[in-house]
């Protein structure tokens, strides 16, 4: 057994096994794409979803030019990050959009049903994931990134994008200081992005989860991310030799984090 193999099956019981049986070898860069899994599957990153991500989402859906679309609710509908977003997509075969979710009837033709469910992959901004988790469910998106889940659209993201999927995690939505906010729950269990690179959220994320007030996750450095097939672990991936993916949980009463060495992707 491989020594990254044997470090992430370790990890947590059935979910880090699923990176024994990792049908997404290293030949997915190399020109020979395996028949992709037909199931639910997200791609997270700790942050930084850039062009690498992006170019991996697009493997993912098993599309020769697959159909990406950008919902940017927890920047507020940035600019700036719509025009990152396509500038990112520029160098890959894909067929970029984006959708606002502050919109107006007059101007918005097309049901929340009608933009997301006919693309391939869903890519969620980075921001306030508290007032993101709101206007999904106001609007009703929570529910139909749901359906689109279950059809096997590729979803993902990074930051707030990447802590929407889970059921709970550590977000700097309120002010003064980081706390916990609750999620859409597609992927059980907690997580922290940004592990490396904001100091309060490694020792937050710790606390709770020794104190049983959250559960054990996923914590991911900027640049390194998870992907997930159902709610099995099938690949952990970075775009910097530094950055990591952990599982952090409890055992005999000890706060336990155990690294999760990913694979670079380019």
């Amino acid at each position: 057994m491989k020594r990254r193999e044997f470090i992430v099956s370790s990890v947590a019981g059935s979910v880090g096994a699923g990176l024994a049986n990792n049908p997404l070898t290293a030949s997915s860069f190399d020109g020979t794409q395996p028949k992709p899994f037909a199931g639910r599957k997200i791609l997270i990153a700790g942050g930084n979803f850039n062009t690498a991500f992006i170019r991996y989402m697009a493997q993912l859906t098993g599309k020769p030019r697959p159909k990406l679309l950008y919902l940017p609710t927890a920047s507020a509908d940035s600019a700036n990050g719509v025009i990152t977003w396509y500038r990112n997509c520029a160098p890959v075969n894909v067929e970029p959009s984006h959708q606002n979710s502050f919109i107006a009837s007059t101007s918005q033709s097309r049901s929340w049903e009608e933009v997301f469910l006919p693309v391939d992959g869903i890519v969620c901004s980075g921001g306030n994931t508290l007032n993101q988790q709101a206007i999904w469910k106001a609007q009703g998106i929570d529910a139909i990134l749901r359906q689109a889940w279950d059809r096997g659209i590729v979803l993902g993201g990074a930051s707030a994008g990447s802590l929407c999927w889970f059921e709970e995690g550590t977000t700097d939505s309120r002010p003064k200081e980081l706390s916990k906010v609750e999620c859409l729950g597609f992927l059980k269990g907690s997580h922290s992005p940004h592990y490396d690179a904001e100091p309060g959220r490694r020792p937050l994320y710790q606390k709770l989860i020794l104190s049983g007030q959250m559960k054990p996750g996923y914590a991911c450095d900027n640049s390194a991310g998870i992907y997930f097939e159902d709610n099995l672990v099938k690949r952990v991936v970075a775009t910097t030799p530094t950055a990591k993916v952990y599982y952090v949980s409890v055992e005999g009463g000890k706060i336990v984090e155990k690294v999760m060495e990913p694979e670079k992707i380019e």
